[in-house]
């Protein structure tokens, strides 16, 4: 089930296992994800567009403290 936290206006889209970002996200989104490796932080972008960072997050807390970070300068 997708959860959003909205941060100074930008959406924070949770993804649970399965679901996929270009279904939930639109642009200016932020999107967290999680797969064997951690927790991954996706920056969604113009025409389908998507960034991330090149490390994951070892728990949720830290990925979405750093994405709140990011809302605030207005990804």
């Amino acid at each position: 089930m997708v959860t959003v936290v909205r941060h100074r206006k930008v959406n924070i889209v949770v993804l649970e296992g399965g679901e996929q970002l270009a279904e939930h996200c639109k642009p200016g989104d932020i999107a967290i994800l999680s797969d064997e490796d951690g927790w991954w932080i996706k920056f969604v972008g113009e025409g389908g567009a998507v960034d991330c960072y090149g490390e994951p997050f070892a728990s949720y807390n830290e990925a979405l403290w750093s994405s709140k970070a990011a809302a605030e300068f207005g990804v």
